[in-house]
């Protein structure tokens, strides 16, 4: 039997109104109202209370082959969130009870709860599932120890290093035991935080000059390990810093996801030949048989405050678009999150 409280009749959202070339425009979205929608058999109907907003979602307004379908035009887009269920015809979830599912960019969703995950409010703030203690989360720690074979003793080079990921990337290198971890951000702030506030041993600010000589200067005796964010210039620096057996791993390049012509690669490639080196991309997807291990390790270290992390938070759905373009722009100090 449904269980269906009194709702409101329209539930806001976000829809793509043409492909954006380039920067995305306010004009290649739609900001609409929509019929709040009953839970079928199997469903439940959640009201989000926090939604995500990530670089990957610039790849997913593109129709070029991806590794996951666009978004269409004409209908509402997708991403992390997590809410409360307001109406359940499904077996194992009530009302009350919270989850984790894909479809954000709205107030409203309809969930298949096989596709839901629930979370406890108790053990961690709601905010922390799409971020230190997901999806972003499980991405640094599946990069840096599964991709990038990271060993104690390993000097490390983060990019987009304030980032959700970047940040926990790094400082779980330290709690594994770095013997240095170097990270780049955008801002002498970011860069503050980084060796204040994460434990870095060094960092800074990749617009003070050419990223290959703050890198040697802060890691005069090389890297073993990149974890690259940016692409582009960092990616260059960090061959160029390689030492022999390093290892890359490649989550995102944020710095050409809005060129409208192919990006030069890096100039300086044959330095995997030198180093025997290995750079290898991949996407946190493949790493979801991580998730237990990844929960059961990280969470101690977050609820003692040995894992520290910052949330840029942004209120209401009407300024989700934005959020999004703050995350382009480098605005966010760890993860973004749209509180509704």
């Amino acid at each position: 039997m449904t269980d269906t409280p009194t709702l409101p009749a329209v539930s806001r959202e976000w829809h793509l109104a043409s492909r954006p070339v380039g920067w995305p425009k306010p004009e290649d979205f739609a900001f609409v109202e929509a019929e709040v929608p009953q839970p079928g058999e199997g469903q439940v109907l959640v009201r989000n209370k926090y939604l995500s907003v990530d670089p990957y979602m610039r790849g997913r307004m593109s129709d070029a082959k991806s590794y996951v379908a666009p978004f269409e035009l004409g209908k509402v887009m997708q991403g992390g969130a997590v809410g409360e269920v307001v109406a359940s015809n499904a077996e194992g979830l009530a009302v009350g009870d919270h989850v984790l599912h894909f479809l954000g960019w709205r107030e409203y969703a309809v969930v298949a709860a096989k596709s839901a995950v629930k979370v406890d409010p108790d053990a961690a703030p709601l905010s922390t599932y799409l971020g230190v203690l997901g999806m972003t989360g499980l991405t640094a720690y599946s990069g840096l120890l599964r991709v990038a074979s990271f060993k104690e003793g390993d000097t490390v080079f983060v990019s987009g290093a304030a980032g959700a990921v970047g940040g926990q990337v790094g400082q779980i290198a330290k709690i594994k035991g770095a013997s240095r971890v170097i990270g780049s951000a955008g801002s002498d702030e970011k860069v503050k935080l980084l060796v204040e506030e994460y434990g870095f041993d060094a960092a800074f600010n990749y617009k003070d000059g050419p990223v290959g000589r703050q890198l040697r200067d802060a890691a005069p005796d090389g890297i073993d390990v990149y974890f690259d964010n940016v692409g582009g210039d960092h990616l260059e620096a960090a061959l160029g810093s390689l030492n022999e057996g390093g290892r890359i791993a490649v989550c995102g390049m944020i710095s050409v996801y809005n060129d409208t012509e192919p990006a030069p690669g890096p100039k300086n490639l044959a330095r995997l030949i030198a180093t025997r080196g290995r750079m290898e991309g991949f996407l946190v997807s493949d790493h979801y048989d991580l998730q237990p291990e990844f929960v059961r390790e990280v969470a101690p270290w977050v609820a003692s405050g040995e894992l520290k992390y910052r949330e840029t938070v942004v209120e209401g759905i009407e300024n989700n678009l934005e959020a999004f373009l703050g995350v382009l722009r480098g605005d966010n100090t760890g993860k973004m999150i749209v509180k509704l």
